[in-house]
């Protein structure tokens, strides 16, 4: 055998260790691509919900405070009556 058949020798293994590990990374980087997008979607769900729940607290708490407030401004009135 002369270097040169040594040498390609040689490089055909690694290119086929190469081959072989870019195979695999790309499988990996695929799975992960598929996961990172099942939980950006979870994600986005629940950004939803939280969101409407916010809204609905907020349709709920607006009310709630100013009857807050007027039961307030009462208590003040009776108060300033009974003096």
């Amino acid at each position: 055998m002369t270097a040169m058949e040594i040498l390609v020798i040689i490089l055909s293994i690694f290119l086929a260790l190469f081959l072989l590990a870019g195979i695999i990374l790309a499988v990996l980087l695929i799975r992960i691509t598929r996961q990172i997008k099942r939980v950006t979607t979870t994600a986005e769900k629940t950004a939803t919900a939280l969101e409407g729940f916010a809204s609905n607290v907020t349709k709920v708490g607006s009310p709630m405070l100013i009857a807050k407030l007027v039961a307030e401004q009462v208590k003040k009135y009776q108060k300033g009556k009974e003096k």
